[in-house]
C-alpha cells in the first residue's frame, strides 16, 4: 500500500463511501417524490462506483502488474456508466415531460 500517501487514501476511500451515499440519497430521492425515474439514476451511478473501487484495489495492491487487468475494467465501467448516467439522465426529463401542468 505504499504506491498512494495517507492523504490521497483519503481522497480515495472517502470518494467511493460518498458515491455510496449519493447512490443511497438519490433512491430515497425517489421515494419522496414518488418518481421512479430517479431510480435509473441510482442503478446508472453503480458502473462508476465499480470503477472507482477497481482503481482502489488495484493501488490497495501496489498497481501490481498481474492485476493491469483492473484498468482495462476501471476504463470499461467509466465509459459505461458515462452512458449510464446520460440514459438515466434523458430518462428524468422525459418524465418530467409527460407531468401535466396544472392549468
Amino acid at each position: 500500500m505504499n504506491v498512494l500517501s495517507i492523504p490521497t487514501w483519503v481522497i480515495h476511500i472517502s470518494s467511493v463511501i460518498e458515491w455510496i451515499a449519493a447512490i443511497w440519497l438519490v433512491w430515497q430521492f425517489a421515494e419522496v417524490i414518488k418518481n421512479p425515474a430517479w431510480r435509473s439514476l441510482s442503478f446508472g451511478m453503480l458502473p462508476a462506483l465499480v470503477s472507482a473501487m477497481c482503481a482502489c484495489t488495484w493501488h490497495f495492491f501496489d498497481n501490481e502488474p498481474s492485476l493491469a487487468w483492473l484498468v482495462t475494467v476501471q476504463a470499461a465501467m467509466t465509459m459505461v456508466g458515462n452512458g449510464t448516467l446520460c440514459i438515466a439522465a434523458w430518462w428524468i426529463w422525459r418524465s418530467q415531460q409527460t407531468v401535466t401542468p396544472n392549468s
